[in-house]
């Protein structure tokens, strides 16, 4: 059985993955030790609501350092939750794998560009490491049955992602991102490239998040679209100043088929939609889907060894998401591209000149 140290107590580590590893070690006792989570913080934010739950207890007992952490974890049987921004995840591989650590679950984005990309790799070959990247949707039950229906539909014209939430309070208050592309965008890329195969990125665009006379650059939202292989359509919309939540997902296939997905928009319900349309006629699915909690199992399960590695997505999908990204932040940086429209919204004549084709 394993153990866990948690590299990161912010939003990510204390806020998000220590309650869901609570229902993971709950239902999937065989995996983890019953034993505390360790948990370390490397940055200078305060923990959320003044120190994390359980600090001390029976959930999570906080260690200064990486050193001190690792005089109380055996590297040979413990799994290491990288939640930390995107720009130190290298250094801070490096660092852990000079520990003895060899298990990693690391956050999405994998890395914040390129050229972060490349330190990643080369730690991860150096040392051999066995690395998971955080990816609910593409362990989502809803995304399963997506794949399943398009195995036997026909040609998919297009597959558009709406990713809407408020993210006024974090975004104003500092934070790890530097753009939108990195806070929703990647789990509908994973998506993407899983339903639609690889693709390039032909145009892309942000705004800006203001509140009064405040002006974050580049955080109010993202847009981009994508030629994948084949010809299909990819296309994601993420607004972080809307009013509602909403995690939508809608394929069209050359024969009339329409698949509407909801994702789960909130940690207290994990129950996701599938509206079907055929020949005028809708069937919904509804069923229950606790995408994070599927995605820590899974990989804890390939690192106790049930699992050969990499069976389920390996780092290509994860590696070519940051590539997408970056190639997005480019063209948005461009100044040059167009205000692309919500899917499902025609656009004005001309709206869609780009500096590449889609």
């Amino acid at each position: 059985m394993l153990r866990t140290l948690l590299l990161g107590l912010g939003r990510a580590g204390a806020g998000l993955h220590l309650p869901v590893l609570a229902r993971a070690r709950a239902t999937h006792p065989e995996l983890f030790a019953g034993r505390p989570v360790v948990g370390v913080d490397p940055g200078p934010r305060p923990l959320p609501g003044g120190g994390p739950p359980g600090a001390g207890g029976d959930r999570l007992v906080v260690a200064d350092s990486l050193q001190r952490a690792r005089r109380c974890l055996d590297p040979a049987v413990t799994v290491v939750h990288l939640c930390t921004p995107p720009a130190v995840r290298g250094a801070l591989l490096e660092e852990a794998a000079h520990l003895g650590y060899r298990r990693f679950v690391v956050e999405k984005p994998l890395a914040a560009d390129r050229a972060a990309l490349r330190r990643v790799r080369d730690v991860v070959d150096r040392h051999a490491l066995r690395v998971e990247v955080v990816s609910p949707w593409l362990h989502s039950a809803l995304t399963d049955r997506l794949a399943a229906l398009l195995a036997d539909a026909g040609q998919v014209r297009s597959v558009a992602v709406t990713q809407d939430k408020a993210r006024f309070r974090r975004s104003l208050t500092g934070g790890s991102h530097r753009h939108a592309f990195e806070v929703e965008v990647p789990h509908a890329l994973g998506v993407l490239l899983r339903l639609l195969g690889d693709g390039e990125v032909c145009a892309a665009s942000w705004t800006d998040l203001r509140l009064g006379e405040r002006v974050v650059p580049h955080m109010g939202g993202a847009r981009l679209a994508l030629r994948h292989r084949g010809g299909a359509r990819g296309m994601v919309d993420c607004d972080l100043t809307s009013p509602v939540r909403r995690r939508r997902i809608t394929v069209d296939t050359a024969d009339g088929v329409r698949l509407v997905g909801h994702y789960p928009v909130a940690q207290d319900d994990d129950v996701a939609r599938l509206d079907v349309w055929r020949d005028g006629r809708r069937a919904r699915e509804l069923f229950e889907d606790d995408a994070l909690r599927r995605c820590l199992v899974a990989a804890y399960r390939r690192f106790a060894g049930d699992d050969p590695p990499g069976t389920a997505d390996g780092l290509w999908v994860h590696a070519r998401t940051v590539e997408l990204l970056d190639d997005a932040r480019h063209l948005a940086a461009g100044g040059t591209l167009p205000r692309l429209p919500r899917p499902g919204v025609r656009a004005a004549s001309g709206s869609l000149e780009a500096r590449r084709a889609c």
